[in-house]
């Protein structure tokens, strides 16, 4: 009996670690899963949320300006990608695909992005009392700011390079005014409208986190993150941190929108957004339905 029960345990933590089911150990006909089920990536989350706050201030902002700066070259790389398509949808592709790049390299680096906190920090916050506010806005703070930092940085460094040429300035041009429209209906509305894209661009996110949490090798974890962002490109869904990329480019390289109308008039909407995007829409709900799992896992973690 006591054999049978030290089988059964090293089964359970076997199929824990590495999402393998039952049924395929009992059927060797059936393959192991490739990818971690649903709870076993909300308890993902709540563990990267706590280690992100374990974690000592330097590294925390060090971490946020790195993914500021992946997201000057995601835009960049997705502006480039679409110059010179007029085909809608090859449009969007393109421009979707060059963003992801910048996104992937947050993921699998482990830098601290904004908007991927919105997820990962609330699952935790949802499922333990261990934390203190403070602690929380300090941490938050820290990845808004560094990740605006980084953003920044990388721009200015490719202005000072000249590596690029007046057709990417072109296309820059004609972004910006898509980001910037919700205004033509009046200033109250505009910011409402990007308020309520900022939702929807962290749901995504949101989903991104989750798909590449799933995956279990770099080349899932990368076409779990493309997807989603593709997405949310396409659909000119506002997301703070992808528009810190944009904006950042754009307020070196033109005069046509001033640094406080990006600020004022689409980060700052977007953000609030996106914070409830990604708390409630997939942090909140994934948690509630998967709550006796997660406060396990995060109990004996």
């Amino acid at each position: 009996m006591a054999e049978e029960n030290t089988h059964n345990n090293n089964q359970k933590e076997h199929n824990h670690n590495f999402g393998t089911s039952i049924e395929s150990r009992s059927n060797p006909d059936r393959p192991g899963r490739q990818f971690y089920i649903p709870s076993q990536i909300v308890s993902e989350f709540a563990q990267k949320g706590r280690d992100h706050l374990d974690q000592p201030f330097r590294a925390q902002f060090l971490l946020a300006l790195t993914a500021g700066s992946f997201m000057t070259f995601g835009a960049v790389f997705s502006i480039l990608l679409s110059i010179g398509i007029d085909a809608k949808g090859l449009y969007y592709l393109l421009s979707g695909l060059g963003f992801a790049t910048g996104y992937a390299m947050v993921f699998i680096s482990g830098s601290v992005l904004l908007t991927e906190i919105n997820v990962l920090l609330p699952t935790y916050v949802f499922n333990t009392q261990a934390i203190t506010q403070r602690t929380i806005l300090k941490f938050w703070l820290s990845a808004y700011i560094g990740n605006i930092i980084g953003a920044l940085f990388v721009a200015i460094v490719i202005q000072l390079s000249g590596s690029l040429s007046d057709p990417f300035y072109i296309e820059l041009s004609k972004l910006l005014d898509k980001k910037m429209k919700f205004f033509d209906q009046g200033r109250v509305v505009g910011w409402f409208q990007i308020l309520i894209s900022g939702i929807m661009a962290n749901w995504l996110i949101g989903m991104a986190a989750f798909l590449t949490t799933a995956a279990r090798d770099i080349t899932g974890k990368i076409i779990g993150t493309t997807l989603p962002v593709i997405l949310f490109v396409a659909g000119n869904f506002q997301h703070s941190a992808a528009n810190m990329g944009y904006f950042s480019m754009a307020t070196l390289a033109t005069d046509k929108y001033s640094w406080y109308e990006f600020l004022f008039m689409n980060i700052i909407p977007a953000s609030i957004g996106n914070i409830i995007g990604g708390a409630l829409l997939v942090s909140l709900l994934f948690s509630y339905a998967y709550k006796d799992d997660i406060r396990s896992a995060i109990d004996h973690s």
